[in-house]
């Protein structure tokens, strides 16, 4: 089922050119010896704007949402940004992607749109059609159009780049469906934070659904690892969790007690990154940890994303900045994962879990 819905386009843009911004860099020691990368975080123009998703674009630089400031940045791996502000007053872009028609698409959580806007700074908003959705976190489907969940709503929604709409509600009630991403097997896969399971829905709307293991864990962020499988983020459990797409799940305690794993992207290392408290980790397909501290004390990085240098890009929401980190060396550390499939009743180990 596609809903046709209006359309308001505007041109909407101005820019501030970052040469002058302050970038903090550090170089950090990993949590194994011989671990080491170099991190630089470059300040925003806009003060308390908010820096949420983050995504690689189509133009070589990287594109990120501005929650608080209602605007769409970008910023080239040398560091110079631009802003382009959003239409509509308090539309929250929340998380952002590139599309196939070489757009970027975006959430706007506060007033139930979703929204487009080509490298040159043109925006379109197109408005679902349910109410109070809460369009949250999308992604690039196989079949050309945009995926998006809707937390609130209890609904995967699907847009294609003509602004068509089709909505499928998610088989088990209030499972507050958050992140989204292509998995490897030609379907869509997301956390359902509310219930603790990954989903997958297939682009004609069949789903099935996975419990993850952990009971309480907070499924946040996912994306497709270069293994073949999906890796996610436990935010409540402080775990990395990789699920088969034969619904098999392994599970990872992150090192630091405490770290509130968040955003997550494979790397161009054939690894994983994640944001974690104040820390960018790092963990192999085998479950092989290192984290690194980010330059800003108490900072506060959420999402993360491979950028087109090949260094990892994410946002910084405490400290109002955008983060750049280059690997030098890895090092193992941490312990391994306990494999088990989903539904099975055996206990983990607790090493560097908290809660």
């Amino acid at each position: 089922m596609g809903l046709k819905i209006h359309r308001r386009t505007t041109r909407v843009a101005y820019s501030i050119i970052a040469s002058g911004i302050c970038a903090a860099m550090v170089l950090a020691a990993g949590a194994a010896a011989g671990a080491e990368a170099s991190l630089r975080e470059f300040s925003l123009p806009t003060a308390s704007s908010n820096p949420f998703g983050i995504t690689a674009g189509p133009d070589g630089a990287a594109w990120f949402t501005e929650v608080a400031a209602n605007r769409i940045g970008r910023i080239t791996t040398a560091g110079a940004v631009t802003e382009y502000p959003l239409p509509t007053a308090s539309s929250q872009p929340l998380m952002i992607t590139p599309g196939p028609d070489r757009n970027l698409w975006f959430t706007e959580i506060g007033v139930n749109t979703i929204g487009c806007i080509t490298p040159g700074g043109i925006v379109t908003q197109h408005p679902l059609a349910t109410r109070l959705s809460e369009p949250a976190a999308i992604a690039a489907g196989p079949d050309g159009a945009l995926w998006f969940t809707e937390p609130t709503a209890n609904r995967i929604g699907r847009i294609t780049t003509a602004g068509v709409f089709s909505e499928f509600s998610v088989p088990t009630a209030g499972s507050g469906p958050y992140d989204i991403t292509a998995g490897p097997d030609g379907a869509l896969w997301f956390t359902e934070s509310g219930v603790d399971k990954i989903g997958r829905i297939t682009t004609a709307g069949v789903f099935t659904e996975f419990p993850v293991p952990t009971a309480d864990s907070g499924p946040y962020h996912i994306t497709a690892g270069p293994d073949g499988t999906l890796w996610f983020t436990e935010l409540r459990a402080g775990r990395i969790g990789r699920v088969t797409t034969a619904g098999v799940f392994t599970e990872f305690p992150v090192p630091t007690a405490g770290g509130g794993p968040d955003g997550i992207t494979a790397g161009p290392d054939g690894t994983l990154w994640f944001t974690e408290n104040n820390k960018i980790g790092r963990v192999t397909t085998a479950g092989v940890f290192s984290e690194f501290p980010v330059p800003t004390e108490d900072g506060g990085p959420n999402d993360i994303v491979a950028g087109p240098d090949g260094k990892l890009w994410f946002t910084d929401q405490v400290g109002n900045k955008i983060g750049q980190l280059t690997a030098a060396a890895t090092g193992p550390t941490g312990p391994r994962g306990i494999g088990r499939a989903a539904g099975q009743d055996r206990a983990h180990p607790r090493a560097g879990h908290q809660g």
